[in-house]
């Protein structure tokens, strides 16, 4: 059967060119070296039970109406998995640079629009045991947003170590795909219907927006109009290319913002993006005085039509208050803006005028969202809005397919021309991922802003929960700053017995331990040499509790994980500090 897209979707298919690709997609680690032939076999027994990956699209002709979702007579599971082996040394570096290439590349529409790499060779990433596989998605906007994603997943990942087991599809005869004369009827059937169509959505605009009204009129803020947003370096057009990256956070330390700051989780992620947004701004001394507008999608999908593919979703424009320097404040703000904006989407209005899209032709909009990119027309007005934030809730418990446990989780989602930064949030399993992707040709120092993402946490939770760090007595802060001298004797001791392994790395460190007695190392790599006190200028500088410091030195805690969770300050060149990181188990061993 033929089944039309609705106009949203269908607006995913012409924004899309080959620099724009309209692809959502996902990065999934998991345990243990699971094999390509588990991997292929798992999605060979339950492909079937999501129709839209053995669909493919259906064009009509002169684009005189929307595509359609027709069963693919000659679909081949094989053309739609890759087999790759991450390049040595298997660092989370490489993992994400392949990812980035990936999701660079758009996906062939004579297929159903899906893709996924399977990716040996992860040796030598924290706490991911070596010789651990990843596997990147990438399946098209138009067929499934962030929430019939997530149902997608949950049909191919099992709850337990041992797979579940489906009955094989009834073997039946698919027909081919239809020509173009039986795709123009079948259009033609449709427009038909348009008038009264026409009608039913212009009285649910007409009710969208006196709801709206009511709302403002009791006092409620209207939330910012598209096209009012601040230029930024990140409103520009976009190249071919993409650069990702994540920054992970332990769902509990969010979690103790939001109750400290009586908001909603939401809100938190939304003041820890404005945090690191302001902070990257600001240092390029191109921070607007006016804050930065955010368009945060809002999902519209009923508990009825959960497992459903394609787009059910509306926007709210959001206020980030990143004109606030105080990170509790700049909170504040965001929430207040969350709850109006809140509103204004219950009333309907948002949903309503998403309907539209149903009545844009689709020929008409394809080529003018192809002359907007051919002549940089993003260039020529203010921004709709800075940036896009979508944050879809996971499940808090272990995942796994083929019987190896799901260990992360992380996403990704399209740009388009004058809007070249977006964030994807997904939590899973105690696990708070933000990833943000760019393209090179507006944010070419991505890296930067993923690690100020994990800044913005700390500078938010030390605002807000000043009293959530680790505490220790006078007995125990004994202990710590024994186990510290007895690190940096270990550490001497080390570099001193191995004056010519270069793979212990090179460059100079301040170690810098905080707490009952502040004490400072600087470590000389090249040198082999380790002296109390702070010297000349180096080129990390590592600062570290000494209650966190004993927990790493007692093995319960993983010096690359207290960075990740901002235990583990760090100020200078983030890969120096990272070649540093992997010389501490050696230490430590």
């Amino acid at each position: 059967a033929m089944q039309p897209l609705t106009g949203l979707d269908s607006s995913f298919l012409f924004l899309e060119d080959s620099h724009q690709p309209m692809h959502v997609g996902s990065v999934l680690v998991f345990e243990g070296s699971m094999t390509f032939e588990a991997f292929h076999e798992t999605l060979a027994t339950r492909v079937h039970l999501v129709p839209r990956l053995r669909q493919r699209l259906a064009m009509v002709p002169l684009g005189i109406g929307k595509p359609y979702w027709v069963e693919d007579p000659a679909f081949n599971l094989d053309m739609h998995l890759q087999h790759v082996a991450l390049p040595s040394p298997g660092r989370w570096r490489e993992l994400r640079r392949l990812a980035a290439r990936i999701f660079s590349t758009p996906l062939d529409r004579t297929r159903p629009l899906w893709e996924m790499t399977f990716i040996e060779g992860l040796d030598e990433i924290p706490q991911v045991p070596p010789g651990s596989v990843a596997i990147i998605s990438k399946v098209h906007h138009a067929a499934i947003d962030g929430v019939s994603g997530a149902d997608m997943m949950g049909v191919l990942l099992d709850v337990t170590k041992e797979p579940r087991r489906f009955d094989p599809p009834t073997p039946r005869a698919v027909p081919p795909v239809p020509n173009e004369i039986e795709v123009l009827g079948h259009t033609a059937r449709k427009i038909l219907g348009k008038p009264s169509e026409i009608r039913r959505v212009a009285s649910e605009v007409r009710g969208a927006l006196r709801a709206a009204a009511q709302v403002q009129q009791k006092g409620v803020e209207a939330p910012p109009i598209p096209m009012t947003a601040p230029p930024t370096p990140m409103n520009h057009t976009i190249n071919g290319q993409r650069i990702w990256n994540t920054a992970l956070l332990e769902l509990d330390r969010v979690k103790g913002i939001r109750r400290a700051a009586g908001c909603t989780l939401n809100d938190v992620v939304l003041a820890i993006c404005a945090g690191a947004l302001r902070r990257y701004l600001d240092e390029k001394e191109a921070l607007p005085d006016k804050p930065l507008i955010a368009m945060v999608p809002v999902s519209t999908r009923g508990e009825s039509e959960r497992g459903q593919m394609g787009n059910k979703v509306s926007a709210m424009m959001l206020d980030l208050a990143t004109n606030i320097a105080d990170p509790v404040e700049r909170l504040q703000v965001i929430k207040a803006h969350t709850k109006g904006g809140k509103a204004f989407e219950r009333s309907g209005a948002t949903r309503a005028l998403v309907d539209l899209w149903d009545f844009i032709p689709f020929g008409l909009a394809n080529r003018m969202t192809q002359l907007y990119s051919r002549f940089r027309v993003s260039e020529m007005h203010n921004p709709i809005f800075n940036c896009v934030i979508t944050n879809v809730p996971g499940p808090q418990m272990d995942l796994y397919m083929a019987g190896h446990k799901l260990l992360a989780t992380m996403g990704m989602a399209p740009l388009v021309d004058g809007m070249g930064l977006l964030i994807t949030v997904l939590s899973y399993n105690g696990v708070l991922s933000i990833s943000p992707i760019s393209s090179p040709a507006v944010m070419p120092d991505l890296d930067v802003f993923a690690r100020y993402l994990r800044e913005a946490a700390n500078e938010l939770e030390a605002a807000v929960v000043p009293d959530g760090d680790v505490t220790i007595d006078e007995a125990e802060a004994k202990v710590a700053a024994e186990l510290a001298e007895a690190f940096v004797a270990q550490m001497r001791s080390t570099l001193e017995q191995a004056p010519r392994d270069r793979s212990l790395g090179e460059g100079t460190f301040q170690l810098n331990v905080t707490g009952g007695a502040d004490k400072s190392w600087r470590i000389d790599l090249e040198e082999r040499s380790v002296v109390e006190g702070n010297g000349k200028p180096a080129d990390a500088r590592l600062t570290i509790r000494d209650a966190h410091l004993a927990e790493i030195l007692k093995g319960n805690l993983d010096p690359q994980i207290a960075f990740v969770q901002g235990k583990l300050q760090v100020d200078g060149d983030i890969n120096k500090a990272l070649e540093f990181g992997s010389l501490l188990p050696k230490v430590l061993a």
